[in-house]
Formats: C-alpha cells, structure tokens, sequence
C-alpha cells in the first residue's frame, strides 16, 4: 500500500496536501478506496463554502455503499476536481494524483501539522 509521506492524514482516511502557500488538496487515501471498492460517483456540491473541520464536504459513491467524506481542517472549498464528475474511477487508479477531490484555502495552514504523517497513518491502518 502507498503513504506518500508529502501528505497528511485523517483517522477518517481523508489525506491533504498544501500545493500553493494556504492552499491544499483533499482526497481519500488508497486504504480508503481499497475498503470502498470501485468508485462510480463522486458528490461534492461545496464549492465557494467555507467549512469547518470534520464537517462533511462531499460524498463518495461505491458500488456497494456510499460514504461521507470529511474536511481535515478548516477552510473554504474552492474547487472540485472536473475530471471526477466524467471518471470517478481515478480516485481508485491515481488517489494521491489526478483523483483529489477538492482544492481548499486552508483557514490556518499549521493545523495540518496536527494531523497524521505517514508512518503513523499506516500504522493506523496496519
């Protein structure tokens, strides 16, 4: 399993990665997609809304279930990944790539440093 260590982890599977000064990308980790199995929607209806954290910006549609996913830190959504609403498959084939799910500006970017780095995820996760 990959745990990329330029990301930071949520125990609710959810991963963020500042791009651009405040910033980031959210997605779900390849442990999350692996539990889900293979994606087919993907629901996020948030965009120019600003959030706090753990609250739930979107949904991930499986062909088994469908799951809540939750904002790492606060912050307002400012874009949903386009390319989701044609091939939701590439949060299963590319997670920490070209299936992000949002672009976020981050409220106080030193809240990520509070969240799980990559060792202690996969030990999470084990």
């Amino acid at each position: 399993m990959n745990f990329p260590a330029d990301v930071k982890y949520t125990k609710d599977h959810e991963w963020i990665k500042l791009t651009d000064g405040n910033v980031a990308l959210i997605g779900i980790t390849q442990f999350a997609q692996q539990e889900l199995g293979d994606i087919v929607y993907v629901d996020i209806a948030s965009t120019g809304k600003t959030l706090n954290k753990d609250e739930v910006f979107g949904t991930v549609e499986a062909v088994k279930t469908v799951s809540d996913l939750f904002l790492p830190v606060d912050g307002t959504v400012l874009e949903v990944n386009p390319i989701l609403e044609r091939q939701p498959e590439l949060v299963n084939s590319d997670p920490y790539g070209e299936g992000w799910m949002i672009k976020l500006q981050v409220t106080n970017p030193d809240d990520i440093n509070e969240l799980l780095n990559a060792a202690a995820y996969e030990q999470l996760v084990g």
